[in-house]
């Protein structure tokens, strides 16, 4: 089987407002002052000699440093080099675009704080250019698919865990983008099949994951269709398409009968609100393969 992945629980989304601003370099550790307000994050430094970055971002209703809990990400973090951190999104949710957090609402600017945090933690850690990474769970992973729509320029390759786009979303990144998407076909919070959904916020209309790989696909020009790996049988199905403008690739995960979990982390949500988690694959330590893959 080629780079595959794994989720576990949280629901979507949730806000306060912001606008663009400066940090504040007197911030104290762990706070991003952004448009405003002290945002706060954990950060897990990893190797003294990091390789490259991953943001890590939490679903609705949970904060960074439950999203570290539940993926046991540092770990991973220290066997590939990187740097992760857990930012936490305003009342517990994020402005992805969907219209439905009270982030998104009030207009807070996550995509800002999230550029931000990025640009601050390459330099405190000296990242190499071209090795950011965004992986997140639920109203996480359409956080970052937004993130990466708006600032392609800052990350390399995003792997959104049981999350898609927001319908109405437009999405022009200024650069192509490797994208993993992991997403469980009996998700009963964020349709794999895509419509309309109801989170944490309220109301939205989303992207299948189908749908929004093939976005991917064609945002970066890859030459040929998703294609079938003929050795992930069973519960995991693999798509990807390689060959990709600037080296990039997009790949589908699908788990099947699959709930809205982060597969093979730990679970914070009981089997019948979010359905079944998924042992036979690792979303964690396959993210964290795929962006070691991409980097440049």
């Amino acid at each position: 089987m080629t780079r595959t992945t794994a989720l576990l629980a949280a629901l979507v989304l949730g806000g306060m407002t912001a606008g663009p601003a400066a940090a504040n370099p007197a911030d104290p550790p762990g706070v991003l002052t952004f448009g405003g307000l002290p945002r706060t994050y954990l950060v897990h430094p990893g190797s003294p000699q990091p390789v490259g970055l991953v943001i890590n971002l939490h679903g609705a209703g949970m904060n960074g440093g439950q999203q570290s809990a539940v993926t046991g990400y540092n770990a991973v973090a220290d066997r590939f080099g990187f740097v992760v951190a857990y930012p936490d999104g305003i009342d517990t949710a994020w402005a992805d675009g969907r219209g439905a957090s009270l982030p998104d609402r009030q207009r807070v600017d996550d995509v800002g704080f999230l550029s931000a945090l990025i640009e601050r933690l390459s330099q405190q850690y000296r990242i190499p250019p071209g090795n950011v990474f965004v992986t997140g769970m639920s109203a996480g992973a359409f956080m970052a698919n937004r993130l990466v729509c708006e600032r392609a320029d800052l990350v390399s390759a995003i792997a959104p865990v049981a999350g898609t786009l927001g319908a109405g979303l437009p999405c022009a990144p200024s650069r192509p983008v490797s994208v993993m998407a992991v997403h469980g076909t009996a998700d009963p919070v964020v349709p794999f099949d895509g419509g309309p959904m109801v989170g944490r916020g309220g109301p939205s209309t989303i992207v299948s994951a189908p749908a929004l790989v093939e976005r991917w696909r064609e945002i970066n020009r890859c030459p040929g269709p998703l294609v079938n790996d003929p050795a992930a049988t069973g519960e995991i199905q693999e798509m990807s398409a390689t060959g990709c403008a600037d080296n990039t690739e997009v790949v589908l995960v699908r788990i099947n009968g699959g709930g809205h979990t982060w597969p093979a982390g730990r679970f914070a949500l009981p089997a019948d609100v979010v359905g079944p988690n998924s042992f036979a694959v690792d979303a964690s330590g396959a993210t964290a393969q795929f962006f070691a893959a991409q980097m440049r």
